[in-house]
């Protein structure tokens, strides 16, 4: 019987890894680069990512809906809706989506899908380093009227993560870590 966890793992180092002096969103300088949407956009990783994020969430404080920053949360939450759907019994968790900026035609949403005000939610990201993205959809949310119980990664670089959503009342839980790759 595989471990998923590990079979994960082993899919992010062979396809998401690379080692090489690189410029991050946060604008630091890294000498590894990860790239979790070539992962994500396998048959495989995306379902072990899916089922993991979904164990997590269920194993810890409820929450009625998952989402993120588009664009790089989007693959994760669809996965997580996946796994919820296949879980016994199937659960009713909603997913949701943070525009950048609100749409300039239609209803001129930020927040698009199953998120309404009042909810307790959690947020995912494929990859932290300082939390930026994730913490600007939190703002979103948070002036929305959710309420954000839990944010979720699948890697946490160890760049400062965890500190900025601390500071916000928030633990950040990570399936990985960098000293589970091989840096």
């Amino acid at each position: 019987m595989s471990d998923p966890r590990r079979e994960l793992l082993d899919l992010i180092v062979e396809h998401s890894f690379e080692r090489r002096r690189v410029t991050l969103s946060s604008g630091r300088e890294s000498d590894f680069y990860l790239d979790l949407r070539t992962t994500l956009m396998r048959p495989r990783g995306v379902a072990l990512a899916g089922r993991l994020v979904h164990d997590a969430l269920v194993a810890g404080p409820a929450v009625e809906a998952v989402g993120g920053m588009a664009v790089g949360a989007v693959p994760l939450v669809t996965a997580v809706l996946a796994a919820a759907a296949q879980a016994e019994p199937p659960s009713a968790l909603l997913g949701f989506f943070v525009r950048k900026q609100a749409k300039a035609h239609g209803l001129g949403r930020q927040i698009e899908g199953g998120f309404s005000p009042g909810q307790t939610v959690a947020l995912v990201e494929d990859t932290t380093t300082t939390g930026g993205s994730t913490l600007e959809a939190l703002d979103r949310v948070q002036e929305a009227g959710g309420k954000v119980a839990r944010v979720l990664c699948i890697v946490d670089r160890g760049e400062g993560a965890a500190e900025a959503f601390r500071a916000r009342g928030i633990q950040l839980e990570a399936l990985y870590t960098r000293d589970d790759l091989p840096v």
